[in-house]
Order: structure tokens, then sequence, then C-alpha cells
């Protein structure tokens, strides 16, 4: 199934669903899966201690993408006030969790992996921002 083909078949769908706003919500569900298995992975690690600001930072990026995943799907109605707030929330969200895994990239491949994620979705919201209606 795929979001884009979800939306086009919407029986009374309100605003623009655009091909910004579609990446962006690809990028939001990819990002908070990649974030919640970073977060799990820096558990795992001997160094736990030090990842701490990681784990959290990975765990507000993936809950912030979600929510704002899941109110950029729908599309019965307009609230678009709200979304372009979540959109500008994930988008700091996922600059901050990727300059935090960036710090560790080198030493754990997945804090890199996590940090290439979070820029995707970084630039997928600010290309959305400009687009929403």
């Amino acid at each position: 199934m795929s979001i884009r083909a979800m939306i086009e078949t919407h029986p009374r769908m309100e605003g623009a669903a655009n091909d910004a706003l579609i990446a962006c919500i690809e990028a939001c569900f990819n990002c908070a899966q990649t974030c919640i298995s970073c977060a799990d992975a820096c558990l795992a690690e001997d160094m736990v201690a030090e990842l701490r600001q990681c784990i959290r930072l990975n765990e507000d990026c993936a809950d912030i993408c979600l929510a704002t995943g899941r109110a950029a799907i729908r599309r019965t109605g307009r609230n678009t006030e709200v979304l372009q707030k979540l959109v500008e929330a994930c988008t700091r969200a996922c600059a901050l969790c990727a300059d935090e895994c960036g710090r560790h990239g080198e030493m754990h491949e997945h804090c890199r992996i996590c940090g290439e994620a979070c820029r995707v979705c970084e630039n997928a919201c600010r290309q959305a921002l400009t687009q929403i209606q």
C-alpha cells in the first residue's frame, strides 16, 4: 500500500495532496521507525550512559514524526495551521536528532543511518512547508 494511492482514492479529500506533502509523510514514517530502532540500539551499547541524550532525541523525534505523519495523511476536513506547526516542529526535531546522531555516527553505524534518515525528513518537511494549503 502506498500513501499516494490512499490519498488519491480518498472520497472527500480537502486541501492539496501534492508531491512535497506525500514525500514528507513518507519521510516522517520512515524517520520515526529509524529513530525508534536507533534508540533501541543505543540502549544495547556498552556506553549507554554517553548515549543518553541521543536516546532522548531519538524518542522525541520519533514521536513528533509519527504525529506529523498521522496528521498529514488525514484528508477529511482541514487543519492547515496545526499541520504547519507540526511540520515546523518535525523539521526542528529532525535537525536536532541528526546533529546528535552525527556526533556518534563514526562509532555507531546505527547513529549514522538514523542521522541520514533525520536529514531526509528534515528536508522533506522544509519542502512541504512551502506547499501546505
